[in-house]
């Protein structure tokens, strides 16, 4: 191959990187586009966003909302580290108050990670914490977890935590990668769903669910699920957790 060949073939190399570049951000930043927001359809259906991609607006720590916690907006994600020193660790609620709903969400968990999502809290200084009244869904890095810590499923990404093994089986995605999970309340009655499977299906109230948080840690908290309306809460536990495509829909 002479230098002019040489030359040409240099060329064409570089176009062909050039465009593979140009083309791939292009999807990237479509992609990107598309999280955080809301479709036509989903608005006409009433969703709301619960998280705007861009601040922690509608969010504060529990019980102090006027405290600056660690929970961030960075690259269209809400998340906090257990390495974020800027700000005070711990759960945060929405400002607004809600009852019967369908919630849906994407989280990708940290290795060994542990969260979780509450619903029906009570954003009171008397109480300790938002597990003190509210239900959670369990949202955890199951691969990672110690031995035994699962306890036949009550502890496991998607359950009802500490309360009920899942309804049906299923494992969340690996640590780092994206779940979509979904919760909806309907006069006290809960439904769970991790990446489309159910794992959960309970009534607040019944006689059954009494005698689940009878027989739970939850039992020590006299006013533990006594309501069907409250805040959400995400909890700052171990380790690292990130939110995106926070949404929600009244159900009237």
């Amino acid at each position: 191959m002479n230098n002019k060949n040489r030359l040409r073939a240099a060329v064409l190399i570089s176009l062909a990187f050039v465009f593979l570049f140009l083309t791939v951000s292009y999807f990237y930043k479509k992609k990107l586009g598309t999280i955080n927001t809301l479709s036509s359809n989903e608005k006409a259906a009433g969703w709301v966003l619960l998280f705007d991609g861009k601040t922690t607006n509608g969010w504060h720590m529990f019980s102090k909302p006027a405290m600056k916690h660690a929970w961030k907006a960075v690259n269209g994600e809400l998340t906090t580290a257990s390495s974020d020193t800027t700000g005070t660790h711990g759960d945060i609620v929405t400002d607004e108050v809600f009852e019967n709903y369908e919630l849906v969400f994407d989280w990708k968990i940290a290795r060994e990670g542990n969260s979780g999502v509450f619903i029906n809290v009570q954003d009171d200084t008397s109480y300790i914490a938002t597990w003190a009244t509210g239900p959670e869904y369990q949202l955890l890095d199951n691969a990672n977890m110690q031995v035994g810590y699962l306890d036949g499923g009550k502890k496991g990404a998607g359950a009802l935590y500490g309360l009920a093994p899942l309804k049906n089986p299923v494992e969340p995605k690996p640590a780092g990668e994206w779940n979509t999970s979904r919760i909806m309340q309907v006069n006290g009655k809960i439904n769970f769903w991790l990446n489309g499977i159910m794992t959960a299906e309970e009534q607040i109230g019944s006689e059954r669910w009494k005698g689940l948080v009878a027989n739970s840690k939850a039992a020590i908290f006299p006013d533990f699920s006594k309501s069907t309306k409250g805040h959400i809460g995400l909890q700052d536990w171990a380790k690292g957790v990130s939110f995106r495509n926070i949404k929600i829909r009244i159900i009237q």
